[in-house]
């Protein structure tokens, strides 16, 4: 196996593996395979970077993702429902045919030290449209 097979397991296993409710900070999932993954109900993410990461049909209803960088993530078909998305980046991720329901984008902080989640160039169904609270 290439050590960015290695990686990789490494990464699905670091989410497949986490306990409902866990916390991972700052992990690197960058350009990780992760198609298909499911973790647990309840995962809090908080600074942890999925740009350009490949989950594809991944079950991740109710995660709590927090100043997390989701550049170009391709997130196409995932189930996302009751997750959150609180000063997050998804510049150019894929959200195509991914479920939606009840999912909340919004910031974190308050007034001028408010960061934003960006929504910007999000591929999504038509007729979807993408709401910041």
């Amino acid at each position: 196996m290439s050590t960015n097979g290695l990686v990789e397991e490494g990464a699905r296993s670091a989410l497949t593996s986490a306990y409902n409710g866990a916390t991972l900070r700052r992990v690197d999932f960058s350009r990780a395979a992760l198609a298909s993954v499911a973790g647990p109900r309840l995962l809090r993410l908080d600074r942890c970077t999925f740009a350009g990461a490949d989950l594809r049909h991944a079950t991740l209803d109710g995660w709590r993702f927090k100043l997390c960088d989701l550049t170009g993530a391709n997130l196409r078909g995932a189930s996302l429902r009751g997750a959150s998305f609180a000063g997050c980046d998804l510049t150019g991720a894929d959200l195509r045919d991914t479920d939606l329901t009840d999912v909340w984008f919004g910031s974190v902080g308050v007034r001028r030290g408010a960061t934003a989640t960006r929504l910007d160039g999000v591929l999504c169904d038509a007729g979807v449209s993408l709401e910041l609270s």
